[in-house]
């Protein structure tokens, strides 16, 4: 374990065996529809999560990335900021958000928006992680990995200041690390 970890929360075996039932709900949701399913993943700390999940995953889909900042430090700034938009055309597909965590919400809420309005046909969110107790707006994952205290969470792709995204496990950091 990291030294500035105070606790781990979620074991690497444990999000791995998420990531599987993750996956086989997403199948049973999108199978046989004929329309393309592009995962659009918001950058950085959904990339372990999406490379994952994506191992589990049977059918065709296609993959995009977006980077949006709504942090600095320890808090939500509320502030959207779109830094990387997609690659391209999103009308009449089913889009599905891969997402680290959802925090106050905002982020989500504003890029299920933003996604309806470039023309996807169906918009829904995966996250790994989801913190309730923190939700500042009205908006839910369709498809949950764990709901979690409100604790701040880093490993597996969650930072505090670009450090240690590349933990195996999902950990709450010490408190004299960000105080």
């Amino acid at each position: 374990m990291h030294h500035d970890v105070k606790k781990i929360l979620i074991s690497a075996e444990e999000i791995d065996g998420k990531c599987r039932e993750l996956a086989a709900t997403i199948d049973e949701h999108y199978n046989g529809s004929d329309r393309t399913l592009v995962l659009v993943a918001l950058l950085k700390g959904s990339v372990p999560f999406l490379a994952q999940l994506i191992k589990y995953i049977s059918l065709d889909i296609e993959i995009d990335f977006m980077d949006v900042s709504s942090y600095e430090g320890t808090q939500s700034s509320r502030d959207i900021r779109i830094i990387k938009d997609l690659d391209r055309s999103i009308s009449g597909v089913d889009l599905l958000i891969v997402e680290d965590i959802v925090d106050t919400g905002h982020t989500i809420k504003k890029i299920k928006e933003l996604m309806a309005s470039k023309g996807a046909e169906d918009v829904k969110v995966v996250s790994l992680l989801d913190k309730p107790s923190r939700r500042e707006v009205d908006v839910k994952a369709d498809f949950i990995g764990f709901e979690i205290p409100n604790e701040f969470v880093i490993g597996y792709g969650l930072d505090f200041d670009e450090k240690y995204r590349n933990l195996p496990y999902i950990g709450i950091l010490k408190d004299e690390c960000y105080q």
